[in-house]
């Protein structure tokens, strides 16, 4: 049971670094379907910053600064030119999945994965309690009351929430929602990124398309927790107990292995179908600002 317990909380790290990031987003009022691709982009610059440097937290810098640069992006096409938020998002994942495909081979000579790098995981080795001598897990396991503490007890977190939710009203008392937009998907690429930093380096290694719909299933859990990171970060402990399971089963071999992969996506179809229709999104989320 503790075997089962620890290594949930290794596979739900991703997902909450991701989910974090998601609700800053949406709070402002900028729907996340970006977040697999911000995931995607923080692994590989993660991956290639180690490599080449010999350095994790090279990797991790590298990772964070590439996240900086996707949210930036997106902020640039959905806050400054008011671009569709869902075109947009959609776009972005397909360019993080054509570029890291791009850079791989280039930079690795390889079209499935890079050499192994310098990381913090066990790379599948050692005991479930090994795990926490990562630091990204326990930043992993701290971003979530962090955020919650940002968007609920600090001036910026209620501009954050204003942006979300009566755009015109707070621009009228003086909060430059454009900013506030800029900032909270900044920090929701960076946050993102940093799920994807945790895979790359946890694996010692970056592969095609790691994040494996990661950043859909976050994107679900911030829609199932209700926009509140507290709610959401249980939603990912859920979503990677079902993860876990997953696993243990294939090992077993109790059970057909295509049967036993759906069992993730499977539950995260049956938890949004009981919350979505009953839930209330941010009031200006997809709407443009202005």
């Amino acid at each position: 049971m503790l075997a089962f317990l620890m290594q949930t909380l290794r596979i739900a790290i991703p997902y909450l670094f991701a989910a974090s990031g998601g609700v800053v987003a949406e709070r402002a009022g900028i729907v996340s379907l970006t977040l697999e691709g911000f995931m995607l982009t923080g692994a590989f610059a993660a991956a290639l910053g180690s490599f080449y440097s010999g350095s994790a937290w090279v990797g991790v810098l590298c990772g964070v600064v590439a996240g900086l640069g996707a949210g930036l992006l997106h902020a640039w096409a959905s806050v400054r030119f008011k671009a569709d938020q869902i075109v947009v998002g959609i776009a972005l994942n397909l360019l993080a999945v054509g570029t890291t495909r791009f850079f791989l081979r280039l930079a690795f000579d390889s079209s499935s994965n890079s050499p192994r790098t310098p990381g913090f995981g066990t790379a599948g080795g050692g005991s479930a309690l090994a795990a926490f001598t990562n630091p990204l897990v326990w930043m992993g396991l701290l971003v979530v009351p962090a955020v919650a503490l940002l968007v609920y007890r600090t001036p910026f977190g209620l501009r954050l929430r204003a942006a979300g939710e009566k755009p015109e009203a707070a621009q009228s008392l003086g909060v430059p929602v454009a900013r506030v937009r800029w900032a909270a998907v900044a920090l929701s690429g960076v946050l993102a990124a940093l799920g994807g930093v945790y895979l790359a380096l946890d694996q010692h290694q970056f592969t095609d398309e790691m994040t494996a719909g990661r950043g859909f299933i976050a994107l679900a859990a911030v829609i199932f927790g209700r926009w509140n990171p507290l709610r959401a970060g249980l939603a990912c402990l859920l979503f990677a107990a079902a993860e876990t399971l997953q696993i243990r089963l294939q090992v077993a071999n109790a059970l057909p292995s295509q049967f036993v992969a759906m069992i993730p996506y499977v539950l995260t179809v049956i938890a949004l179908a009981g919350v979505v229709g009953r839930s209330t999104p941010p009031a200006a989320l997809g709407k443009a600002e202005g």
